[in-house]
């Protein structure tokens, strides 16, 4: 295993820190100025048990969210609709679609998610991140990776009970409501850490798997994606310029609360995994 890109909490707040043979280094640098760095942990360092782990990026510049973007996921959203899956956005030719998160809604590893008062069905959805590292516009496809420092987890959680706002009817454009939907706090849990890209190799070839407990809901690859992270970040960049810092979530595979009517309760905890990237914990209250 090589480098990790942390961020930690100590008694001069949070700090960037470089994690290697579960070690801890302290990195003396905001984290977004280590994503385009090659590092070599040295100085003392802090066993990683003893330290306390924030989001590696606890206030991201912003976050575009990919919507509908496994087969599977549509695929099953389809089939809780009762409708029988047809072809994807990218077969009838579309471009990749994304909706903001707020930066807010950031927490880290081991947090403890309030559920918003407002909403009963609390959705889970585990997703691959990358982390912007290099200014992005206008980026095409064949160059989109190498704006990309590295990858990271995110449960993009969804209150799904108030996604529609009943009294527009459903052709209106206010019709959905994202920010109560998308953004509450505490709805995008965050790490435990960066990845380097290098280290990642290909990131469309990663096993991708959310747990309630003990109860397997999400497996699937990354492989699934319908538009890959190349032609996200290219589409992104053609409308607004990426900046370092910038997380891109990827989407979600199958295996989501709402194909089967089950959602986030109190007391739960959370774990979700991603091939070459490791477990992000966290709990429901």
């Amino acid at each position: 295993m090589g480098y990790r890109l942390v961020t930690f909490a100590s008694s001069k707040g949070p700090r960037a820190g470089v994690v290697a043979d579960d070690m801890v280094y302290d990195a003396g640098a905001d984290i977004v100025e280590l994503l385009n760095k090659k590092i070599k942990p040295r100085g003392k360092a802090t066993p990683l048990r003893k330290v306390k782990l924030l989001a590696p990026i606890p206030r991201p510049g912003a976050i575009y969210c990919a919507g509908a973007n496994y087969t599977d996921h549509v695929a099953e959203m389809e089939r809780a609709q009762g409708r029988e899956p047809g072809p994807t956005m990218k077969d009838l030719g579309e471009k990749p679609w994304h909706f903001i998160k707020a930066s807010h809604c950031v927490v880290g590893p081991n947090a403890t998610v309030r559920l918003p008062s407002f909403s009963r069905a609390v959705d889970w959805e585990v997703e691959l991140v990358a982390v912007i590292a290099r200014k992005a516009k206008d980026v095409p496809v064949g160059k989109a990776l190498g704006c990309v420092g590295g990858y990271t987890i995110a449960n993009d959680l969804s209150a799904r009970d108030v996604m529609r706002r009943p009294n527009n009817p459903p052709a209106s454009p206010f019709h959905f409501d994202w920010l109560s939907q998308k953004s509450f706090d505490g709805a995008c849990p965050l790490g435990p850490w960066i990845v380097p890209a290098a280290e990642i190799g290909d990131a469309h070839d990663l096993g991708i798997k959310l747990w309630v407990g003990d109860e397997l809901m999400q497996d699937s690859n990354t492989g699934r994606m319908i538009f890959d992270t190349a032609e996200q970040i290219a589409m992104l960049s053609s409308r607004v310029t990426l900046w370092p810092g910038d997380l891109v979530l990827t989407g979600t595979p199958a295996g989501v609360g709402m194909g089967r009517k089950r959602f986030l309760r109190s007391g739960e905890r959370v774990r979700l995994w991603i091939e070459k990237i490791g477990e992000l914990r966290h709990k429901v209250a």
